[in-house]
C-alpha cells in the first residue's frame, strides 16, 4: 500500500485541509499507517496533480486561507482498484523487540525499564482508542453501530489498533516481570 491509498481512504468521509488530515493521521490512522505531516502535504500535491483529489481554496477572515481536498471519481476508481488487489503481508519492526531479543547478553534492567515505559504508552493509546470508538458510535452500543452505522471501516481499524495496543501492553509487562525474575538481574533497578 502506498501513502496515496491511506490519504484517499481518509478523505472519503469529508473534505479536509492538510493540517486536518495530519491530525486525523496522528490520532486514528496512525495505528495502521504512519506518515509525517510533511509527507502528507507532499502527497496531497501529487494526488491533486494526478487528478485523484480536488482541492479548493477556503478564504478565512480570522486566519490564513487554507486548501481543502476531496476525492474525485478518478480517486474513487483508484481506491476500487487498490481494494480489489491482493493484500500484501504486513511486517513489524520495533527496536524494543531487538533489545528484548538481546536482553540475556545486555543490560536487562534497562530493557525492563523500557518495557514498563512502553506499557504505559500503550495504556495511553488504549484510552485514546476507547475515546475514538465511543465518539464514532455516537451514543449507540457497539452491536447496533456495527449493524447500522453508515461507515464502520474507521471503527474496525480502531478496534484492531486497540486490540494490538492491549496485547502489546500485556506483553511488555509480562516480559519485564519475567526478566526481573531471572537469575543475575539486579534488584536495585
Amino acid at each position: 500500500m502506498a501513502l496515496q491509498h491511506a490519504v484517499l481512504a481518509t478523505l472519503l468521509d469529508h473534505e479536509y485541509s492538510g493540517y486536518q488530515l495530519a491530525k486525523i493521521f496522528d490520532i486514528g490512522v496512525a495505528n495502521f499507517w504512519h506518515a509525517l505531516p510533511q509527507q502528507l502535504y507532499a502527497e496531497l500535491g501529487k494526488l491533486e496533480q494526478a487528478g485523484l483529489i480536488r482541492g479548493r481554496r477556503v478564504i478565512q477572515h480570522d486566519r490564513p486561507n487554507k486548501r481543502v481536498y476531496t476525492v474525485t471519481e478518478l480517486g474513487m476508481a483508484e481506491l476500487e482498484r487498490f481494494t480489489a488487489a491482493e493484500a500484501k503481508p504486513s511486517f513489524f519492526r520495533d527496536d524494543l523487540l531487538v533489545k528484548v531479543y538481546a536482553a540475556d547478553r545486555t543490560d536487562a534492567v534497562t530493557v525492563m525499564a523500557q518495557l514498563t515505559e512502553r506499557a504505559e504508552q500503550a495504556k495511553s493509546k488504549i484510552a485514546l482508542f476507547d475515546d475514538i470508538l465511543m465518539r464514532l458510535r455516537d451514543g449507540r452500543d457497539e452491536q447496533e453501530f456495527l449493524r447500522h452505522g453508515s461507515r464502520v471501516g474507521p471503527y474496525l481499524t480502531c478496534l484492531l489498533g486497540r486490540s494490538l495496543e492491549k496485547e502489546y501492553h500485556d506483553w511488555c509487562l509480562r516480559c519485564a516481570e519475567l526478566l526481573g525474575t531471572r537469575e543475575g538481574v539486579r534488584d536495585d533497578a
